[in-house]
């Protein structure tokens, strides 16, 4: 048991992401305490800010199991310096976590779920890599290795994004069915087998959507165009039809320069929606194992086998698909280092365009921390040899990183991943990930971004509930008309 008495509220979220990176499975209690200022140099673990007024605003005393093992104390916080408060207050923090359990995290202070983009704006604004890495070393006490992979996608991103032209769009669609629910997930998902008798009234509303992007964004540059999920491919082959006549009936698709279908799940591809895709233009796929283990897939719910797994990858590339992406979680229940190894040497045979993996995220909407109150968090093995497995086995198929995230309660603390050859990259990956240009979503629990003027983005979202949303649409449609009016 943790328990931080602070004496103000601010940071609070800060200090418990912190700790929760260093202590996934320690039950967290942060309390704000009035007149918490007796904290003094002997205290244990303590770091004092050495130009401390007499006055003294902020402070935190930690305990693990009622031993004081850390304290802090800095002077006051006013707007102007706030970010450097918070870093001041992290980097205090993160040393005493880190000599009382002997843990280094290998992206230090960041909680934040894209460190690319803090690399690509200090390279945009006329930083050496040299003085990007330093600063990220110096700020965030980010390892080596991390400074090093950010800065090359940073750079690889700049390359990348070159190529698009101010004042284009993406166009997001969210298909919100699956098969089944995976463990893991906590996307918007509901079983194909109760609502396939309602999919075409849902493609009513998407269709909606898709119009009413066309008339807003007539004589706007459509970039790219991604199908998600769910699972796209949950869809029947008229469907697809459907859905892609009514994309190249409402829009002008000369622009794309990349159109995917996530069809992830390989027990709900067959060669006839392959087909459709095809002849409609769709250039990239996604045939996602996770894992090559069939156990494990037993176990997180996939209701899939390798076997499908290779099937569905050849039927994608008889079909003519030459961008193929596959993903692969690490950190998944019981799964070894010799597991990882299986799985990486498995996809080596398939030879993937692209590969993107992930380090397993704990989502509290999702069905995976039952599991890990059962199994306890022990089960979830993720470390730095096993993204040394992943890593070594994208770089043997010759493909390089060009992307990366982070999300909260991310196993080991690492990150996901996008490795692929020269010129599969996943545009639309990086277009979302670094917030470059305005992403119009339509469908069941996606969110519209818009991009603006100065830089930042504004956004809006529609009900994750399918009926809801179905039953409102012309209220969805209308929070997108007023973001972008």
């Amino acid at each position: 048991m943790i328990r931080i008495e602070i004496s103000r509220e601010i940071f609070r979220n800060d200090l418990y992401a912190l700790v929760k990176a260093f202590l996934p499975s320690e039950e967290i209690s942060i309390v704000v305490v009035e007149g918490l200022t007796d904290i003094v140099a002997s205290d244990p673990g303590a770091h004092m800010d050495p130009g401390l007024a007499a006055e003294k605003r902020y402070a935190y005393r930690m305990y693990l199991n009622e031993e004081k093992i850390g304290a802090f104390l800095l002077s006051d916080i006013s707007e102007h310096d706030r970010v450097d408060m918070k870093n001041h207050l992290k980097r205090g923090l993160y040393r005493v976590l880190s000599s009382r359990f002997d843990i280094k995290l290998p992206w230090g202070t960041l909680n934040g779920i894209r460190p690319t983009n803090m690399a690509k704006k200090r390279l945009e604004a006329g930083y050496s890599v040299e003085e990007t890495m330093k600063y990220m070393s110096d700020t965030y006490l980010v390892s080596d290795e991390k400074q090093r992979l950010a800065v090359d996608i940073a750079e690889r991103e700049i390359r990348i994004l070159s190529r698009f032209h101010h004042g284009g769009y993406s166009l997001y669609i969210g298909i919100p069915f699956c098969p089944t629910t995976c463990l893991y997930c906590s996307f918007t998902s509901y079983p194909i087998g109760a609502w396939a008798s309602r999919v075409d009234e849902y493609l009513d509303c998407v269709e909606k959507e898709i119009h009413f992007t066309a008339e807003k964004f007539k004589g706007k540059t459509l970039d790219t165009i991604y199908v998600g999920g769910g699972t796209p491919t949950t869809l029947t082959p008229d469907q697809f039809e459907r859905l892609f006549n009514c994309l190249e009936n409402e829009l002008d698709l000369s622009t794309v320069q990349e159109f995917t279908v996530e069809s992830g799940r390989p027990d709900s591809i067959t060669p006839e929606k392959l087909r459709v895709m095809k002849k409609h233009g769709v250039t990239r796929l996604s045939v996602n194992p996770q894992t090559m283990k069939d156990e494990t897939l037993r176990l997180i719910g996939r209701r899939h086998t390798v076997d499908d797994v290779v099937r569905a990858f050849h039927e994608a590339r008889d079909a003519g698909f030459d961008n193929i992406n596959m993903d692969m979680i690490l950190g998944l229940p019981n799964e070894t280092d010799d597991d990882v190894k299986h799985t990486i040497e498995e996809i080596q045979k398939l030879g993937p365009d692209d590969l993107t993996v992930h380090s397993l995220a704990i989502k509290r909407a999702s069905r995976l921390a039952e599991v890990i109150d059962k199994m306890g968090y022990d089960c979830l093995h993720n470390t730095e040899k096993t993204m040394k497995i992943a890593e070594k086995g994208a770089e043997d198929m010759g493909l390089v990183p060009y992307y990366l995230y982070r999300q909260k309660n991310i196993s080991g603390n690492f990150e996901n991943t996008g490795y692929a050859r020269k010129g599969m990259e996943g545009l639309y990956n990086i277009l979302m990930m670094e917030e470059v240009q305005s992403i119009v979503a339509v469908g069941a629990g996606t969110v519209t971004k818009r991009l603006l003027e100065n830089g930042h983005t504004v956004r809006c979202d529609t009900h994750k509930d399918v009926v809801l949303y179905m039953s409102e649409i012309d209220e969805m449609i209308e929070r997108k008309r007023r973001l972008f009016s």
